[in-house]
């Protein structure tokens, strides 16, 4: 059998080191990716198209359609989808 690799050690040959600029960059566009897939599978659970939700939101379904691909989204509109999609959105400290 081969060797066992830990997911943070392939991480940081790939991305770099924490604090790194190829590594933050790395983290920024996962959670990205992240947000995204919450947003579509939550709008496919209640059965809206893109086009409804950007109704909604007051936007464009090709913004919809980037947001759910993982483009970055600005925090106001995060909020603005989250409650159209009765998403709770958590903060809590380190």
């Amino acid at each position: 059998m081969g060797q066992l690799i830990k997911a943070k050690d392939l991480i940081e040959r790939r991305f770099g080191e924490k604090g790194t600029e190829s590594r933050e960059k790395f983290r920024d566009e996962a959670f990205s990716y992240y947000f995204g897939e919450i947003i579509k599978n939550r709008r496919k659970e209640l059965k809206l198209s893109q086009n409804d939700l950007a109704k909604m939101v007051g936007k464009k379904r090709p913004y919809i359609s980037r947001i759910e691909n993982g483009e970055d989204i600005r925090i106001s509109n995060f909020v603005l989808i989250a409650n159209a999609l009765n998403l709770s959105i958590n903060l809590t400290a380190k």
